[in-house]
């Protein structure tokens, strides 16, 4: 039987108990591609993204039912789960994976970026994927003293990364999310932001929970609070005339809401912060790859 060809490279990683308090710490990382030999059965005590971005082949979990994998695609290998796979035994594909665990793990599943119940993900492409492990590849180099610090903060770009490239999502750009952020402001109740998009209310908590993690009432009141945070920092308008910008009519109503949900009172915020600069407030989100140029002032004339 002639053998099939493949390539493979990883590394694997020990990081301590103090980068562990990172959050997520990464385990190892893996770049390989051709016929690949079947991985499994097998049982995990970690998770593992691994990142198909080009070729096919199969995914069985523990359900029995052996599903196929196109890419690009996204397969979650979580803890305790059965788990075998390969790669078809023609053309193979191309695969890069990073192992992981920490305690930030849970909220990343509850905000549903890792998604136990799919363990095989359709995405619509995989460049930031193999960006953020591409980061984990340079920085496995012997001797590096910031390995783990580094890796930690790839895989947290990962799982953002493969948020944003799920093909049944549209990442940030959700329609619905874009709506309600354009909408927050007005004095709509959570039922009638639903109708204006032909739901029910809890047609709209589900895709706003699949969508950002969050409830309907906390991601609008998300981007009001933020709103008011920006207000009060880079404008000298008075709290009441805040509270009216974001959306409320009552000053009193919003100095208690934003206190209970920020910690400290709109006006105490204010001062904390010392930033007030009337005039120097604006909408336009400057572009990071071309800076704002602070001139010098020139020397005065003697």
């Amino acid at each position: 039987m002639e053998e099939r060809a493949y390539r493979t490279w990883m590394r694997y990683f020990m990081p301590t108990p103090v980068h562990h308090q990172l959050g997520l710490v990464c385990l190892g990382v893996g770049l390989q591609h051709g016929a690949l030999p079947t991985v499994g059965p097998r049982v995990l005590d970690h998770h593992v993204a691994v990142v198909v971005s080009a070729g096919s082949g199969w995914f069985e979990g523990a359900d029995g039912v052996r599903r196929p994998v196109t890419a690009p695609a996204l397969l979650w290998l979580t803890p305790g789960v059965p788990h075998h796979y390969g790669a078809s035994r023609d053309a193979g594909w191309d695969e890069s994976f990073v192992d992981f665990t920490g305690p930030a793990v849970a909220a990343y599943t509850e905000l549903g970026y890792i998604d136990p119940d799919r363990p095989v993900v359709a995405l619509t492409d995989t460049v930031t994927a193999r960006a953020a492990i591409g980061r984990i590849t340079r920085a496995a180099q012997p001797g590096n003293p910031l390995l783990e610090v580094e890796t930690s903060a790839a895989v947290h770009e990962l799982l953002v990364a493969l948020r944003r490239a799920r093909a049944d999502t549209a990442g940030d750009t959700d329609p619905v999310l874009r709506a309600l952020a354009r909408d927050a402001f007005l004095p709509l109740s959570v039922a009638e932001h639903a109708a204006r998009h032909g739901m029910t209310a809890a047609e709209l908590r589900a895709v706003v929970r699949r969508a950002a993690g969050a409830s309907p009432k906390d991601y609008l009141l998300g981007i009001r609070l933020g709103r008011a945070k920006e207000l009060l920092v880079g404008t000298e308008l008075s709290v009441a005339a805040v509270a009216r910008r974001v959306g409320y009519d009552d000053p009193a109503y919003f100095n208690r809401l934003f206190t209970r949900r920020v910690g400290i009172a709109p006006g105490r915020f204010r001062e904390q912060q010392g930033r007030a600069a009337p005039g120097g407030w604006s909408d336009a989100v400057p572009d990071p790859r071309h800076p704002p140029t602070i001139r010098p002032t020139p020397p005065a004339v003697t």
